[in-house]
């Protein structure tokens, strides 16, 4: 679905899954917030981890951010974000989100080669979401947090992209704007960034990249050069609305 323009303003509620929004800017922060799903649920919360954990010792129960508050205005995406455990996070997402709304608000770098084709990573056996294909990316954490308290999304994008693919902020060009893709309990926001070599080429460097790291997250680089191509892989859902949007705009 096609988004609004980028001076949408107001209330982010109505948006349906897989609406897409152009925004020029996200102003987002970390306040103090007390999360009573985690507060209440302790145990339930221990119990799903070590469900959902069982057989992948990669996997960490950090902290990460979370966002309670947002709302558009001029274009602008206001954020509110909270630490939070990645065991409760997992817990109130598989229990059907109850409580009021909260969101996982993630970056993404829309990766392009230099020929138009796409460039996702298709997440390793050891992971949370094994087999899903999407952009590099990781719910924010403290470590992309100013000493002023914002958080720095865009930040957050190079340095996803080079934990995951080994490519590093002088080999691509990162644009402007963004595009939000809402979904239930979540907000992907993409960024535009390219790579200036042709797919198979990139595809090739990143898998060397990847061979060489001592943990891999992805076991795969796919090349994606229209709409259609993405029904082939397992695909988080935020990832077909916005790759039909900008193909629509090609």
């Amino acid at each position: 679905m096609k988004g609004d323009a980028a001076g949408a303003c107001g209330s982010i509620e109505a948006f349906r899954d897989g609406h897409v929004v152009p925004l020029s800017r996200i102003a987002a922060r970390v306040e103090p917030y007390d999360w009573a799903f985690a507060r209440e649920n302790g145990d339930g919360i221990a119990t799903h981890w070590a469900k959902v954990s069982d057989g992948k010792p990669a996997m960490f129960n950090g902290r990460i951010l979370l966002q309670h508050k947002a709302h558009i205005a001029d274009g602008v995406f206001h954020a509110r974000y909270f630490e939070a455990d990645y065991a409760a996070f997992m817990a109130w997402r598989d229990m059907g989100r109850p409580g009021p709304t909260i969101r996982n608000g993630f970056a993404m770098g829309a990766l392009r080669a230099s020929d138009g084709a796409f460039l996702c990573g298709r997440m390793g056996a050891h992971t949370a979401n094994a087999g899903m294909v999407y952009f590099a990316a990781g719910t924010p954490d403290r470590s992309d947090v100013h000493e002023d308290g914002t958080v720095d999304l865009a930040g957050s994008v190079v340095r996803e992209l080079w934990e995951e693919t080994g490519l590093t902020g002088a080999e691509i060009a990162v644009g402007e704007g963004w595009d939000a893709v809402f979904g239930a309990g979540r907000i992907a926001f993409m960024r535009p960034v390219t790579v200036p070599l042709p797919a198979e080429e990139a595809r090739g460097l990143m898998l060397s990249r990847i061979a060489a790291m001592e943990e891999q997250e992805l076991d795969d680089i796919v090349i994606l050069r229209s709409a259609a191509d993405c029904d082939g892989y397992r695909m988080a859902p935020f990832m077909k609305p916005y790759l039909a949007h900008i193909y629509g705009q090609d």
